[in-house]
């Protein structure tokens, strides 16, 4: 429960702009003190929560980062919360959802704001901290948790670690460890190029207790090989209490829509809860069904609509003892991260190994109205077939009714407007195509489910039952002049055991046939898919993190696929009346299509 709210400031959003009809926003920064009862049903699944020290009324106590945006005039707005979860402290929702600039995490100007699209819906926009370990530099969110003991005495445990140079983080000069040494002895170091290769011993210098280095007269001369994995183990010490994470969401979230003194803070009163989140966020949000964090400690729903977008089937490493939720797996780094297992989708299955049943869902009035969006990206990197197939891949499977799931064909993991085609580590040129017209049409979609009881359109992925979910070595792409095509996936596993992901099959320009097709694939000027190869020095052959490829048609190609500018629009005028009907985009985005289409100057005037 929250036991006490500090708000530190209060001021006006973009100096005062106004957000269409809602008007002007201010922010509300502050924090949140709360405490669990460690003994209580809803809190016992809280990993090491036995082990967290105490205070007089034998509670653990937490503090919370929060962040509010909330219309200045609390009749304008919808009196509705739309809740981001966070991912790694930072805030994705403008930079994503409203196509503006990424990693600004205390917008002052209106340019920070993109097109102010969930502003402009009356959302009150709320984000709070979940995770400990989550940077807190420039106002990201963060969570105060402590430290659990055996008794007073400190926690030891093996820990790996595993770091890669120049890919997610760019060049690494030194190793940050996950947890505090609680000694060197025997830690050890190794390095392979990949998964399957044998790891090879590698020298070390201890900087710090949560520092290591690669010793300056080894072969490498210090520094990492690019793309290589490198594996540190050792005895780490002094985890926290992870998990407390979920619970200070549910309880934050409850108490702005149920505690009179949350009036503070959101400015009225607060009838709806929805949670959006991107990523590693998405999982988050997974993560928090599965573990009965969707009904507060009074048993009230917490939120009452999730969309979840580019999570695939994963979860979190998260509320387990040292855990590292920072970790997200592919098929080259973090492939032993934990981060996808049984149960996968929102339909009661049986898993095939342990032959226990069981859904994402709890089955009881705890459950959200929930939407899952994933990029083509993630039925190679993160098993979304699973979402809608058996484990083993051998029938697709019907969601139940409060459950929705799309595929946005041809777009990557972290696709956005402004997206760059420079190819960085990898062999093709990165794909630009961005899916947020879909995925904000699904948000409008969303609410109208959770307060008019609207059902938003039916699900659209590929299926087995039309032959567009196939092997990855089966799609059908075409010989590509120049171009790396990759053939391969990453696997879901249970111990030895894999489950059979899939993915979708392209037509003959080598775009995906199934889930939502946006204009840039039904009325295509080039190939877009969900991955991408890193090119030497780093592993050659190997899937490049979560990036896609573009291929731009040649103008030949264009030339006799089109018999003009005019022909082209009427093309896409036609996909976009479609989507339109089919409630997949919103007004505002068909008419930036249709502007965008007729300044197309790549197609003959």
């Amino acid at each position: 429960m929250i036991v006490s709210i500090e708000i530190k400031s209060v001021e006006p959003l973009a100096e005062g702009a106004a957000f269409g009809p809602v008007g002007a926003y201010e922010k509300v920064i502050g924090v949140a003190h709360g405490e669990v009862d460690p003994r209580a049903a809803a809190n016992k699944g809280i990993a090491l929560i036995d082990k967290a020290p105490v205070n007089a009324r034998g509670r653990v106590e937490y503090v919370t980062d929060f962040y509010i945006l909330r219309p200045r005039d609390p009749a304008k707005g919808k009196g509705r919360i739309l809740y981001e979860v966070n991912n790694r402290g930072r805030k994705m929702l403008f930079g994503n959802i409203a196509d503006g600039p990424q990693g600004i995490n205390d917008p002052q100007k209106v340019a920070d704001l993109g097109n102010g699209f969930p502003l402009r819906q009356g959302f009150t926009i709320v984000w709070s901290g979940w995770d400990p370990d989550a940077p807190r530099a420039n106002l990201g969110l963060g969570l105060t948790a402590p430290v659990a003991t055996d008794g007073g005495q400190p926690i030891v445990q093996t820990v790996r670690d595993e770091f890669v140079s120049g890919t997610r983080g760019g060049a690494l000069e030194a190793f940050k460890l996950s947890y505090e040494m609680a000694s060197a002895d025997g830690a050890k170091l190794t390095v392979r190029e990949r998964q399957s290769d044998a790891p090879q011993d590698v020298a070390f210098v201890t900087v710090d207790a949560r520092t290591i280095r690669l010793a300056a007269d080894g072969p490498q001369g210090g520094k990492p090989k690019p793309g290589f994995l490198y594996e540190f183990t050792y005895q780490g010490t002094k985890p926290k209490v992870q998990g407390l994470g979920f619970a200070a969401t549910r309880d934050f979230v409850s108490f702005l829509r149920h505690d009179s003194r949350a009036l503070a803070a959101t400015g009225g009163p607060i009838s709806h809860a929805l949670a959006i989140g991107f990523s590693q966020a998405g999982r988050y949000l997974r993560h928090h069904l599965t573990e009965g964090f969707n009904r507060d400690e009074s048993g009230r729903r917490v939120f009452d609509g999730i969309l979840s977008h580019i999570a695939g089937v994963g979860r979190l490493f998260f509320n387990v003892p040292f855990a590292q939720p920072a970790r997200t797996n592919t098929q080259h780094e973090d492939n032993r991260a934990p981060e996808a297992w049984f149960p996968f989708s929102t339909a009661t299955l049986e898993d095939p190994f342990s032959k226990r049943k069981g859904s994402l869902l709890r089955g009881d009035d705890s459950d959200p109205k929930l939407i899952e969006t994933n990029t083509s990206t993630e039925y190679w990197q993160k098993g979304a077939s699973l979402l809608t197939t058996d484990p083993l891949g051998t029938r697709d499977v019907t969601l139940p009714d409060n459950s929705r799931v799309y595929m946005i064909a041809g777009t990557q993991h972290g696709g956005r407007a402004g997206a760059t085609t420079d190819p960085g580590p990898n062999m093709n040129p990165r794909n630009p195509h961005n899916p947020m017209p879909a995925v904000r049409a699904l948000l409008v979609a969303l609410d109208d489910w959770v307060t008019k009881d609207i059902a938003p359109p039916p699900s659209r992925v590929p299926t087995l039952a039309a032959g567009t979910l196939v092997e990855p070595d089966k799609t059908g792409f075409p010989a590509i002049s120049g171009a790396a095509v990759v053939r391969v996936m990453n696997k879901v596993t249970a111990g030895d055991n894999a489950y059979r992901t899939l993915v979708c099959k392209v037509d003959a320009d080598g775009n995906e046939v199934a889930g939502i097709r946006l204009p840039d694939i039904a009325v295509p000027l080039a190939t877009y898919t969900g991955w991408n190869e890193y090119r030497p020095p780093y592993p050659r052959g190997e899937l490049a993190d979560r990036d896609g490829s573009y291929l731009v048609f040649p103008a030949d190609k264009i030339a006799s696929r089109y018999k003009g500018r005019g022909d082209y629009l009427g093309k896409v005028e036609a996909v976009v009346a479609q989507l339109l009907k089919d409630r997949l985009i919103l007004q505002e985005d068909a008419d930036r299509y249709l502007e965008k289409a007729r300044g197309e100057t790549r197609v003959a005037a």
